[in-house]
């Protein structure tokens, strides 16, 4: 068990979302946190667009891993989103995303931070795995997926959930 699979949620998961651009993606973002755990969308937004404004996180190969720090965050919440389209994400180099990995972290949370943001990115170094996730169109294995790193076993999981329906 990693990490993510503490504060990833299946709730928290939206695919093929159709989103013209970064802000509107983060917006979206904002709204899944404010529904499902509380969290002020406008709050969200800003601590997104804040971490944005240092530099870009834009890992490259489509993906991104925007993060925040909010102050009166109890505990760190994750969300994954993925575009059906690619978006612009970094100006200065041309990079897009449209594998959306948002974190949310207590300010005080360095050394888990650190820890949650090396995870995710070892998650999604594999070539296999984003493949997979880019093109499932179930949510119950892109969660698997994202909880393991598994691809076998996150097809033959959506395979017996097809069988059981």
């Amino acid at each position: 068990m990693n990490l993510t699979s503490r504060i990833l949620p299946q709730s928290n998961i939206i695919l093929d979302l159709a989103a013209t651009s970064k802000k509107r993606a983060f917006e979206q973002a904002g709204l899944l946190f404010e529904n499902n755990h509380g969290v002020a969308r406008t709050a969200v937004f800003h601590s997104l667009i804040a971490r944005e404004r240092l530099g870009s996180t834009a890992l490259g190969h489509d993906v991104a891993i925007p993060h925040g720090r909010l102050k009166d965050l109890r505990e760190p919440h994750a969300a994954f989103i993925r575009l059906s389209e690619a978006v612009r994400f970094d100006t200065s180099d041309g990079r897009t995303a449209s594998l959306l990995f948002f974190l949310l972290i207590p300010e005080t949370a360095t050394q888990l931070h650190l820890d949650l943001l090396a995870e995710i990115a070892r998650l999604m170094s594999d070539p296999a795995l984003r493949l997979a996730l880019s093109q499932s169109q179930d949510v119950e294995t892109v969660h698997h997926l994202l909880l393991t790193g598994q691809i076998a076993q996150a097809a033959e999981h959506a395979d017996h959930s097809r069988s059981d329906s």
